[in-house]
């Protein structure tokens, strides 16, 4: 790192950071998906860097964003689970630093959630889909009452958190991520060419609603669907689910509801995929707007558990809600070592130290990730042990990529993974015999990780189950 990067305005690479919503790790082609089809995705690695064991510290929405951003964990920045309506008194966040480089910092499609909307955070500017849900109006609300005045975004049928799926109800142009992508095309066209840019495409899939256009779920109708994991520490919800309203945490999807929820989740990927290659294509895309001088991340906020142990949402620390997408390309100079796949545990936090490694500006004091570049470069730094993943009201873990270790908070359940050999989680090995040793070493790497929390999960020696966990730390909480 030179002494004083913000004065090195040479040459600056443009940076585009493409995030998705509720993308789980394994869902790319070149993850091993055997049915999902991400071309322009993989394309990203293929020609960069992905990291398999890529993990959001607390996985939903709002905490993962907050990581983004200001690279911090979140005991650190205090959303330590879900809570709408908590304005953040952030630190110099990653579109700040850059802005205050001398970039032209910009956002379109789903907003990093944060509150108050219209807070932007460092963004110079942005475009961006409001929540009808809390009664939210933003640009594509504005944009699609301007196209379609008598449409319903919800007049699909189904919601923001339910299971159930259908195709989208109105033409492709008005479906949030072609919008986003028509947005981004827009900036990338009438930007100020005389200074570099952040650019952040937001997807808000494949978040649901479950709604894809049609093609692109009759696409995955018509394949041999993967079928869900059953861990045997799991059992079904009572009555096999059936009357649990369909955003409920608990399922037991089976037949068309199994096939239906998880064609929509796959078409919503492939839909992002193919709206990808506008932006990356070689003819008239961002390579060629900027002079092959753009670094490009790809990654999301969290996973989902799309009825894996009878599991619906995020939230969990298991892999499906847990491990997501990272992968970066970026022009030759860079000396990245291409076509890798990296296992060193990242995280979000890590997002912002790199990006602002690569660009030569000073990374905050305030930033507790770490670069990804000198591993990304081939090198060999001493890396971090393991990731701590946390959400309130539920759960702690520690994983380092190979191992996993669970405490559930309120009655102090444990369980411990080999992801080694069964990444699917499915056999807890938290009671056999052969593995007290190295339950005992995760066990007191998490009695050390908590033992200064204020909400008193650890006395130096041991957990202490049932204390009260709130989705938001006191230092946090607005005066």
């Amino acid at each position: 790192m030179t002494a004083n990067k913000k004065n090195n305005t040479r040459n600056r690479p443009n940076i585009l950071l493409i995030m998705t919503d509720q993308q789980r790790g394994d869902c790319l082609s070149i993850a091993g998906h055997p049915v999902l089809l991400t071309p322009n995705m993989d394309t990203i690695a293929g020609n960069g860097v992905r990291f398999s064991n890529m993990y959001s510290t607390c996985p939903t929405c709002i905490a993962a964003r907050r990581s983004l951003l200001s690279g911090q964990f979140p005991s650190t920045h205090g959303m330590v689970g879900y809570k709408d309506s908590v304005e953040w008194d952030a630190p110099v966040t990653l579109p700040q630093a850059l802005k205050e480089s001398g970039y032209h910092t910009f956002i379109v499609g789903r907003n990093m959630h944060q509150h108050p909307r219209q807070k932007r955070y460092g963004y110079d500017h942005k475009v961006i889909k409001g929540s009808p849900r809390l009664g939210e109006e933003g640009d594509y609300e504005k944009f699609l009452r301007r196209r379609a005045p008598e449409a319903d975004y919800f007049g699909h049928g189904v919601m923001h958190n339910d299971w159930t799926a259908r195709p989208w109800h109105l033409d492709e142009s008005l479906h949030t991520t072609t919008w986003t992508t028509d947005m981004a095309l827009e900036f990338l066209k009438d930007r100020d060419p005389s200074c570099p840019f952040f650019l952040t495409v937001s997807y808000l899939a494949p978040h649901p609603p479950l709604a894809p256009p049609a093609f692109y779920m009759e696409r995955y109708l018509r394949m041999d669907l993967p079928e869900p994991v059953t861990g045997d520490w799991e059992s079904p919800p009572p009555n096999g689910g059936k009357g649990l309203n369909v955003s409920s945490n608990q399922v037991n999807l089976t037949g068309e509801a199994l096939r239906s929820c998880r064609a929509a989740y796959y078409g919503l990927i492939n839909h992002i995929d193919d709206q990808i290659r506008r932006i990356l294509n070689p003819v008239q895309g961002i390579d060629k707007m900027t002079g092959n001088n753009t670094i490009v991340v790809f990654t999301s906020d969290h996973g989902e558990m799309l009825g894996d142990h009878y599991m619906w949402h995020k939230k969990r620390p298991y892999e499906p809600s847990a491990c997501i997408p990272l992968m970066f390309r970026a022009p030759e100079r860079f000396g990245l070592d291409e076509e890798s796949v990296l296992e060193q545990p990242a995280a979000l936090e890590d997002i912002m130290p790199t990006l602002l490694d690569m660009a030569e500006v000073d990374i905050p004091e305030t930033v507790e990730g770490r670069s990804l570049f000198p591993l990304m470069r081939g090198e060999e730094p001493q890396w971090r042990e393991y990731l701590h993943i946390e959400h309130s009201p539920l759960h702690h873990g520690l994983t380092d990529g190979r191992e996993k270790f669970i405490w559930y908070v309120k009655e102090g359940a444990e369980q411990f993974f080999n992801l080694a050999e069964d990444p699917n989680e499915c056999h807890n090995l938290i009671d056999q015999p052969e593995w007290q040793k190295r339950v005992d070493i995760w066990r007191r790497r998490l009695v050390e990780e908590l033992k200064d929390r204020p909400e008193g999960f650890s006395d130096g020696g041991h957990l202490i189950s049932g204390v009260p966990y709130p989705p938001v730390m006191p230092h946090a909480l607005p005066d």
